[in-house]
Formats: C-alpha cells, structure tokens, sequence
C-alpha cells in the first residue's frame, strides 16, 4: 500500500519544494495540497474543527502553483490538490491550468475536489452555499471536457460555452484522474460514480462501513474496475494502516503539520517506518 502526504504550504513552514524533494527521497507516492483562496475576517461560519481556526487556512499557497515548482524539482512523486475548490474557480481557465501542470509534470497529477465549507469564502466568489456541490459536479464535468474532447462544448445551469479548442490536453488519459473528498453517503457517491475515479474520506474514518455502498452504487452506473479509496489526512499507526491494506485501499494519504523544515523533516522520518 502506498503512502502519501498532505500539508498546508504556506509562507512559515518548510518550503513545498523541499518537501516534495525529501518526500520522493524517502519513497513516498504523493504530495496532496489543500487550498483556500482567502478567509474573510467576519469569520461568520464556524470553523468544522472545533477549535479556533488555525492560521496556516489563510496563509495557504495556491496549490497548481505550488505543484508546478515542485514538478520542477521532482520525477516520480504524484502532484495532487487535497482539495480544490472546485465551485470557486472558472472552470474553462482551470482545466487549462491542471492540463499544463499534467503536461509540464509529464502526467503525475491528481485532481482532489470537494465543496468547501466556508460561506464567506464561497459567496466572495458568487457561489452559494445550497447549490455549491451542483456547481462544482458542472465545473468538474467542463473541465472533464475540455481535457478529453478536441472541440468541446458545455451548456448546463452553471457552466455554458460554446464549441472550442483548448490545449495543452493532459498527458493522462482519458483524463487527469478525479477524487472527490468528503464524508460518505449517497449524495457524494453519486458524483464519486458520475465523474470521478476515486473517493477521498476526510480522516478516513468509516471507510470500510461505506465502501460496499460505494461500490454498489459504483457497479450500478456500469463504471469497470472499482474507484480508489484514499484515506485522507491520516495519523498513522500500524493497526489503521493495515486494516486500510485489508479493506482493499491502494493508497492512504498522511497529514503532516505545516510546520517549519526541521519538525517537518522530522515527521517524514518518523512516518518513513511505515513505508
């Protein structure tokens, strides 16, 4: 089983480039960043921690730029968003950016999307909260277009553009492969078997209760093979990991503090004994 890494990259911790450097140095499979574009100062809605909000969700890097950087300076490890908000974004203008950082990375990209929980942040952007998942399943499913189609067109409630070229297609094929993040049920597996090639189960918890749902639902919508099912933002230990081995999960992504270089090292190392 492959283990991967998420970390807010921001301005304080260690350098996303290093750590995707000492990442694939130590034999981890990839390197999943999550994004905010901004966090109002209202701080109306609260944060779904419990807590206080941490700093580092408004000190967030841009994700595709990050993983363009880090492209650069790496050759196996897997560039991913963990997660892009995908209602946020034009979709025509962010199928060309994934489809060049494929294209630039010699096709390591994931694409990991979710539907964001932070209502200022969305209606910044003329998104509303009731209607953001079916927003960005429209967004997604343009992207998904533009990617595989060489004169693509899209007409939907959100998203509509005429017939028209986009290039550079991504190098992966048919598509950059999709992970839809959040908690489990029928609602989000719709849009797992819609348009998706996997599942991102935010801290994992529950997975082996919902996946004879998700791959009942998967087999329904005639979809071959199974979808991935990638554990997000795990503590490890030795039990969760094997029982993720056992249930069937190729890939389990582990969360690492955004941290300065030395701690964040540090917790590679420690992390490396599960490899």
């Amino acid at each position: 089983m492959k283990l991967g890494l998420t970390m807010f990259a921001t301005d304080k911790a260690i350098d996303p480039v290093e750590l995707a450097v000492e990442a694939e140095s130590r034999g981890f499979s990839s390197l999943w960043l999550p994004e905010h574009t901004h966090i109002p100062a209202s701080r109306a809605t609260p944060f779904p921690g419990g807590t206080d909000l941490p700093e580092h969700y408004y000190r967030a890097m841009d994700p595709p730029t990050v993983l363009a950087a880090c492209a650069t300076a790496t050759s196996t490890i897997t560039l991913a968003s963990g997660i892009s908000l995908a209602a946020q974004h034009d979709p025509v203008s962010f199928a060309k950016v994934w489809a060049s950082l494929d294209h630039l990375s010699g096709g390591r990209t994931k694409f990991g999307v979710g539907y964001g929980w932070n209502v200022e942040e969305m209606n910044t952007h003329g998104v509303d909260y009731r209607t953001r998942r079916a927003m960005a399943r429209e967004h997604v499913l343009a992207m998904q277009a533009l990617w595989t189609e060489e004169e693509a067109s899209f007409d939907g409630e959100y998203v509509q553009f005429e017939p028209s070229f986009s290039w550079p297609k991504p190098v992966q094929t048919p598509r950059i492969p999709t992970y839809i993040g959040g908690g489990a049920g029928p609602k989000l597996f719709s849009h797992v078997v819609e348009f998706g090639d996997g599942w991102l189960p935010i801290g994992g918890a529950g997975v082996r209760r919902a996946m004879p749902q998700l791959l009942e639902m998967w087999e329904e919508a005639g979809r071959s093979g199974t979808p991935d099912v990638v554990p997000f933002g795990t503590i490890p230990n030795k039990e969760k990991l094997e029982q993720y081995a056992e249930i069937g999960c190729a890939e389990v992504v582990l969360n690492v503090d955004s941290r300065p270089r030395d701690d964040v090292l540090r917790i590679l190392d420690d992390y490396a004994e599960f490899l």
